[in-house]
């Protein structure tokens, strides 16, 4: 019921309440949520069994799960408060808080909707979380913002990230030090933003047309999930480097030309259908 109440707090902008409770109860500070009520697991659901187990309090500053679909304006001071009493009751636990809720921060289409990720990331960052991977995971969910502001304050920058970020050049010193693998990465990440340039430069760079990226999304081809992105461009890129139209997808059972049907992009459909698709 405190973890409850102290979400609550967190949700509303509530400061001198949360104030209040960690006063009160300073072990909130570090504790985990074992075992979640229906409050929360019915709207997150499975999530409590995979990304969001045992939640500490500051994760709930990222809105990822989605619970309400919005987050109040002073969140980041809220987060700011939350590590504050944890610095002073239980410093061992910062390191794990602050290093996952900037993951979830990163995923978080929430906090960039609400005008609030730059500086949920700033708060964290200054609470010892690494930037190193992050940008990624910022670009998964297209979060742009983010994840250029996560290169700018010291991430390591990656190939995947540099081409949909734009950095041509950079992703083309990058490339011949990249593996098999983060070159795959890099094409189905270009894929996933819809952003026909760096598919190309990807493409340029030696990828299989034909497989998957397993670390991201290994269900589909890159093919797929630029049809998914809805960007014609993208599909055009892959279509004509040689991507086969035939795939099926290991969770749908669909072709490209299938998701789009599926999708209603009717101008993508049209146009794998011109090139032999169906």
């Amino acid at each position: 019921m405190l973890f409850r109440t102290a979400v609550a707090a967190i949700d509303a902008g509530d400061l001198a309440a949360l104030e209040r409770l960690l006063a009160a109860h300073p072990h909130l500070a570090s504790a985990r949520l074992e075992a979640a009520g229906a409050w929360l697991r019915d709207v997150v659901k499975g999530a409590l069994d995979g990304f969001f187990q045992r939640p500490f309090l500051l994760w709930f500053v990222a809105e990822d799960p989605v619970r309400r679909g919005v987050l109040p304006a002073n969140i980041a001071t809220v987060a700011q408060t939350l590590i504050d009493a944890a610095r002073r009751t239980a410093p061992y636990s910062l390191p794990e808080q602050v290093q996952y809720a900037l993951r979830l921060v990163a995923w978080s289409w929430i906090a960039r909707q609400c005008g609030v990720q730059i500086a949920l990331i700033d708060v964290l960052l200054a609470a010892g979380a690494s930037p190193a991977g992050e940008p990624d995971n910022a670009l998964v969910n297209g979060n742009l913002d983010a994840a250029a502001h996560l290169v700018a304050r010291g991430a390591p920058l990656t190939l995947s990230s540099a081409l949909c970020l734009g950095y041509f050049d950079r992703a083309a010193a990058l490339a011949p030090g990249a593996t098999r693998g983060q070159k795959q990465f890099a094409l189905t990440m270009s894929a996933l933003r819809g952003n026909a340039a760096a598919v190309s430069a990807a493409i340029g760079f030696g990828v299989d047309l034909a497989a998957p990226s397993p670390d991201l999304y290994p269900h589909a081809t890159a093919l797929h999930h630029a049809v998914g992105s809805g960007s014609l461009e993208a599909v055009r890129a892959l279509v004509e480097a040689g991507a086969p139209l035939g795939v099926k997808d290991t969770v749908y059972d669909g072709t490209p030309f299938e998701w789009a049907e599926f999708g209603k992009k009717t101008e993508i459909a049209a146009y794998l259908k011109q090139r032999g698709a169906g």
